[in-house]
């Protein structure tokens, strides 16, 4: 897959990890050599179960398959398309929405 057509087939948001894992243009198994690198400790099995909603990762194992995509974007020239878990919590900012 060419760069420029990952990066302007990317969304403002994506639905789904598995979304953005597909349009990333990686296999499961290509993201999870790159999640293990990051020291993601779940097997392939368990990151294809978080990536159909089989299971749900918590908010650690979550920011790392999100920060080995937004690696993958990086690569691509989109910067950080995928928000971490605490990027949807307000901490008590009444500024924040």
């Amino acid at each position: 897959m060419a760069a420029g057509s990952a990066a302007s087939a990317v969304p403002d948001r994506f639905t789904s990890l598995d979304e953005a894992r597909e349009r990333a243009g990686l296999t499961v198994g290509e993201l999870w050599l790159r999640y293990f690198a990051l020291g993601g400790t779940s097997t392939a099995f368990e990151l294809e179960a978080y990536l159909q909603h089989a299971i749900v990762p918590d908010a650690y194992e979550h920011d790392l398959i999100a920060h080995a995509l937004n690696e993958r974007y990086v690569e691509l020239g989109v910067d950080y398309p995928l928000p971490y878990s605490d990027d949807n919590l307000d901490h008590g900012d009444p500024d924040r929405s």
